[in-house]
């Protein structure tokens, strides 16, 4: 009676050959192999005939926290080469490892995880000592392109001096404990055949140590519990929690460490090719492969690039010792031929971790060819959960199940189309593949009624929904999951804003509730007013307009309304910061103002007591001109005391006097909060305006602010020519509001600066302007018109044929000139 340890590297064919051999050899009584015990019952359905790669999905969910792990499985995996080659040789079979939700594996996504990359000390001093670059080609020098004869005991020299002296970690030596209790209890079942025990190399010097010793008997989990076999006990998920395991298919191009996958060899498409064909096979087909690949992304590649890749590679197969090609002398022999251009870095073959955007299209075509395409399928009866078979009913119920290419437009008002869109939604926030939306509403005060979804390849999509399977049984139920997963790991007030707009969309009103509570909770502690704002402005759009979605005047909604609301007061006031325009500090005062005009009895403060804080900001020096421009506006919405200096043609004076790229942004400030109020263009024969909008004085609360350096159409003010004295009376005088006059202390401020002066400041003046919608900036390029006495058509003017900067420099230039002729009494008319 005795066992025999075999430590691998996941995904190895190496490995997975010597499991092979020695289990024809041993005809063992047991075969045990690492792998997630609470799947012992079901080894049934891992061995259906799926087609490879498929992986066991694992999920656990409680209060306070989800997770997910895998599995993966591929034809030369030595887990899935002992479990077929086990169950052929007649020998009972288990897993042996802790079940994903064992807090072991709290920290990790992959059960088959390289250890000797996480304890990597020997294996840096190994490749010092080999001179190559990373331990997967080490890998390859020591075991893939090494004959097969003493691999074992090569095996055993290699995972003990990486195990070394290390000192495990707790989830580690958790699941060394756990398999050595395994151990001990097939020893004492299997008679007088052996025991065959599978494990990642890593773990094989302390698992056969601990079953030799038998354990520190510490716990239940390493052994102390046993079923009515003799078997350790699986320990089961803490009362209340949901867990469980599925399979999933699985694809090569998640197996890949190009891609990110953090277990075993990267490349798997090559390394099929070695397990199918051998090391030599693989290599030459790994060069054809390349250059069909590139010649057919129209990429150059000669019969003599061909050539000379090949030769390179043989060479350095040569030079490095190796008795067949090795995967990197393949690619480094066809980066020696292809590649004449300089690299920003390393090869990626020489480094773990996901190929970096920008790579060269020969490395991304060798990296793709390496990784290879193939997806795995699940056998027609393998049991899925719950979700699955929910969606796809769902799907056809609502005539959802179009192929790709089909496109939908989905009325939000009409109950069949509304229902459709949150299913719809609760795939997205799943990433369950398959439609994806191309219009609709953006957040929650976007006045827009109507969806567009049109379908994609569904490529992924049963692994998709088995996985989200893990966050609830039915679809409604996962998306509150989920969504609630994003509230508790998300951080900033921006994303949970985000997270409460998709529970609107997907339709889960518990889940908004909790997501609510956890916003009313933030308000209070957030530093910035930018990501504030956004909250306010989201939660009082869905307050106060939505028609929809069913959440208007919800007393949670009410709570981060007023909490917002005076966290943002308290902000603005001590504002401090550099020169220039903080749009999302504008939006956020934007948001502020909206809250005060139609949400007055959510607000602790008053509305006088808004318009005092406003008036001290608006007179603060110290505080950012855009911000005093806004307070101001803000002050002036609100009814504030006018005269003196709350006059905006006084204060726009006073400004002036700081200079002109002040002037610009204290503009900006005022503009985007009150721009009708003080200009009166909005109410000069404008439309009226949508239900939705903020009121005759103001702009849509949530209406986009423009982004930095965005400047009106291509124009700006119409020149800076001084009215003559033929120019209309009373121009200045527009209808509205009565604040007309500030046009026409503007235009006149312009006028008198110095050239220097004004084309200085024309970015941050055009900048301030550019919160005026199109229409709005042609009635004010007709009063200038008509201060100057001048006809024409003021659309013609803003819709000039360049840079209107560049148009203003010439000006300058040709007035510069002139007065150099005129000096010199060269100014006369040409003849």
């Amino acid at each position: 009676m005795t066992a025999v340890f075999l430590g691998v590297r996941h995904h190895s064919p190496a490995c997975a050959r010597l499991v092979e051999r020695t289990i024809e050899e041993l005809r063992p009584a047991h075969v045990l192999v690492e792998g997630p015990a609470e799947m012992n019952g079901r080894l049934e359905e891992l061995l259906l005939g799926h087609t490879l790669p498929v992986a066991v999905f694992s999920h656990y969910r409680d209060g306070q926290r989800t997770a997910t792990s895998w599995a993966p499985l591929c034809d030369y995996s030595p887990e899935w080469v002992a479990l077929r080659a086990g169950r052929a040789a007649g020998a009972q079979v288990r897993f042996i490892d802790l079940p994903s939700w064992h807090p072991a594996f709290a920290e990790r996504t992959n059960r088959y995880a390289d250890a000797e990359v996480r304890y990597a000390e020997a294996t840096e001093r190994l490749c010092r000592h080999f001179a190559v670059d990373s331990c997967d080609a080490l890998w390859d020098r020591l075991f893939e392109v090494e004959p097969d004869e003493g691999i074992a005991e090569r095996l055993d020299a290699y995972f003990a001096l990486v195990r070394g002296d290390a000192r495990a970690d707790a989830g580690d030596r958790a699941r060394e404990a756990y398999m050595a209790a395994w151990v001990r209890a097939a020893l004492a079942s299997a008679g007088t055949r052996p025991v065959l025990v599978v494990t990642g190399g890593f773990h094989q010097p302390a698992v056969r140590a601990l079953a030799a010793s038998g354990g520190d008997g510490s716990d239940d989990l390493q052994g102390g519990a046993r079923d009515a076999d003799g078997w350790p006990v699986v320990p089961a998920p803490p009362p209340g929690a949901a867990a469980g395991s599925f399979l999933v298919p699985y694809s090569f191009r998640r197996l890949d460490a190009f891609a990110g996958y953090e277990a075993g060899m990267p490349s798997p498409g090559y390394y099929q090719e070695v397990w199918e064909r051998g090391p030599q096979a693989a290599a030459d087909g790994l060069l054809r492969a390349v250059v069909e690949g590139l010649r057919a992304r129209k990429y150059p590649v000669s019969t003599a690039d061909l050539v000379a890749a090949r030769s390179l590679a043989q060479g350095l197969t040569a030079l490095r010792g190796h008795p067949r090609t090795a995967r990197i002398d393949v690619l480094d022999g066809l980066a020696g031929a292809l590649i004449t251009d300089d690299l920003d870095g390393p090869l990626p073959w020489t480094v773990r971790g996901p190929l970096r955007a920008g790579a060269h299209p020969a490395v991304v075509e060798m990296l793709a060819a390496c990784g290879g395409e193939r997806s795995g399928r699940l056998h027609p009866g393998t049991p899925a959960p719950p979700l699955v078979h929910e969606v796809a009913e769902q799907l056809a119920r609502l005539e959802l199940d179009g192929g790709p290419g089909t496109r939908l437009r989905l009325d939000l008002t009409v109950p069949l189309d509304l229902e459709r869109s949150r299913v719809l939604h609760r795939l997205r926030v799943l990433g369950v593949p398959g439609q994806v939306r191309t219009a609709g509403p953006e957040h929650g005060v976007d006045p827009v009624f109507a969806e567009r979804w049109e379908s994609r390849a569904t490529t992924g999509r049963d692994a998709a929904l088995v996985e989200a399977g893990a966050y609830g049984a039915s679809l409604a139920e996962a998306a509150a999951a989920a969504l609630a997963g994003r509230a508790r790991e998300e951080a900033g007030a921006g994303a949970l804003a985000g997270a409460l707009f998709d529970a609107v969309l997907c339709g889960v009103g518990g889940l908004s509730e909790r997501l609510l509570t956890a916003l009313s909770g933030q308000v209070g502690e957030l530093a910035q007013p930018g990501p504030l704002g956004e909250v306010l402005a989201t939660a009082l759009g869905l307050w106060r307009h939505d028609r929809v979605y069913g959440v208007a005047r919800g007393p949670l909604l009410a709570a981060v309304i007023g909490g917002a609301a005076e966290r943002l007061l308290w902000l603005v006031e001590g504002a401090r910061g550099p020169a220039g325009v903080d749009l999302p500090r504008l939006r956020a005062v934007v948001a502020l103002r909206d809250a005060v005009l139609h949400a007055p009895e959510l607000l602790g403060s008053t509305r006088e007591t808004v318009a005092a804080v406003a008036r001290r900001i608006s007179r603060d020096a110290q505080a950012p001109a855009d911000l005093r421009g806004a307070a101001f506006g803000l002050h002036r919405i609100l009814g504030g005391a006018s005269g003196g200096a709350d006059d905006p043609e006084e204060a726009v004076r006073a400004v002036a006097s700081a200079g002109t790229d002040t002037l610009g942004d204290w503009l900006a400030g005022l503009f985007a909060l009150a721009r009708d109020a003080v200009t009166g263009v909005a109410g000069d024969g404008a439309p009226e305006r949508p239900k939705a909008a903020a009121g005759p004085d103001v702009p849509p609360e949530g209406g986009a602010l423009p982004e930095k350096g965005t400047l009106p159409g291509r124009g700006a003010l119409p020149g800076r020519h001084a009215p003559g004295a033929n120019a209309a009376p009373g121009v200045d005088a527009l209808p509205g509001t009565g604040g007309g006059a500030l046009i026409g202390v503007l235009d006149d401020l312009m006028c008198a600066l110095p050239a220097d002066a004004f084309l200085a400041g024309l970015p941050a003046l055009r900048q301030a302007f550019a919160f005026f919608p199109p229409r709005e900036r042609e009635r004010i390029a007709e009063r200038l018109l008509e201060r100057r006495g001048v006809r024409g058509s003021a659309r013609a003017l803003l819709r000039t044929t360049a840079d209107p900067l560049l148009i203003a420099r010439a000006g300058t230039l040709e007035d510069h000139v002139t007065a150099l002729l005129t000096r010199y009494g060269l100014g006369g008319t040409p003849s």
